[in-house]
């Protein structure tokens, strides 16, 4: 068996269908569909049950994608091998970081870590979307979300903690919220997701004695939103409103006393509540990808930022 062949059919099944597979390998659809029909032919069995927006591979089909991966990996494992004999780390790594979090703790990481290894080349993708990683051709994804999706691997960074906060000045002119029901009574500058309402959720301990976790929901309409996390502190920082904000966008202005944080009794979530990291499952990683995933993993976690534990209630 021809092993372009044995890569053109992985491709199409980790795409999921013809159309995807064919961007990702920059042929045409007939083109792929045409090797495919070829690669049947050739073995004599149907390998892949097509639909108009899908394939699936049939039991035989699905027997051989997982020898295709394995020998794939292999031989990308032995190629790896033999090109860095008595050279340094190479390799290409294409890695997606939300906007907010890109800009405020990824940067230095991202430029340390081409220091560290000169030869490895970064593609670093700016966005927030849950995206399909095998369509946008990525290695490694970090996003903030409650629960990843099931198709990919998924390794937890650390909790998120969001904060409400508000300068001085606002908060001498505007009473300060008590209730998580208040922040509709102000102008909110956050993030908002598209095409639909912001939901801002929060829990909290109530009762001297018996404590209980007592979990509330407002629905808010920011008067101002985009995903720069930068734009959007500058807002609240010129006394435009109340800004929600991830606690490592806002670290360095809480502790200068430039915000007040707000509702601290509150454990505030609006989009995720973990940052994870996000690669495929089955896809041979290489030495780079690696070396990649285990820098950010350590680094990241070593510098997470985290709100004091609150006193449990007496």
């Amino acid at each position: 068996m021809d092993l372009n062949a044995l890569r053109l059919f992985v491709d199409i099944v980790d795409a999921g269908n013809l159309s995807a597979a064919a961007r990702k390998l920059k042929m045409t659809r007939a083109n792929v569909s045409y090797h495919l029909k070829a690669l049947e032919e050739e073995l004599g069995v149907q390998l892949l049950r097509r639909t108009t927006r899908h394939v699936e591979p049939t039991p035989v089909g699905a027997g051989l994608y997982e020898h295709g991966r394995n020998i794939l990996g292999e031989v990308a494992a032995a190629n790896a091998l033999i090109s860095n004999m008595g050279k340094s780390l190479q390799g290409h790594v294409r890695l997606s970081v939300p906007t907010g979090l890109g800009h405020t703790m990824l940067s230095p990481l991202l430029v340390q870590f081409k220091l560290r290894y000169p030869d490895i080349t970064l593609d670093v993708v700016f966005d927030n979307r849950i995206h399909n990683l095998v369509s946008e051709d990525v290695e490694v994804a970090l996003r903030i979300i409650s629960t990843p999706p099931d198709s990919v691997v998924a390794t937890e960074i650390g909790e998120v903690d969001w904060i409400v906060c508000g300068t001085p000045a606002y908060l001498a002119a505007h009473p300060a919220p008590r209730e998580l029901s208040g922040l509709k009574d102000h102008a909110i500058v956050c993030a908002s997701p598209v095409g639909q309402k912001l939901k801002a959720s929060g829990t909290r301990e109530q009762g001297q004695h018996a404590a209980r976790e007592v979990r509330e929901q407002v629905v808010l309409e920011p008067t101002l939103s985009s995903e720069n996390f930068a734009f959007l502190k500058d807002a609240v920082l010129g006394g435009l409103g109340l800004g929600i904000f991830p606690l490592y966008a806002v670290g360095a202005e809480l502790e200068s006393g430039a915000l007040v944080p707000l509702l601290t009794d509150y454990r505030i979530s609006v989009f995720g509540s973990r940052l994870y990291m996000l690669t495929m499952p089955n896809r041979y990683q290489t030495l780079a990808t690696r070396y990649l995933v285990t820098f950010l993993k350590t680094e990241l976690q070593a510098v997470w930022p985290r709100l004091p534990a609150t006193p449990a209630p007496r």
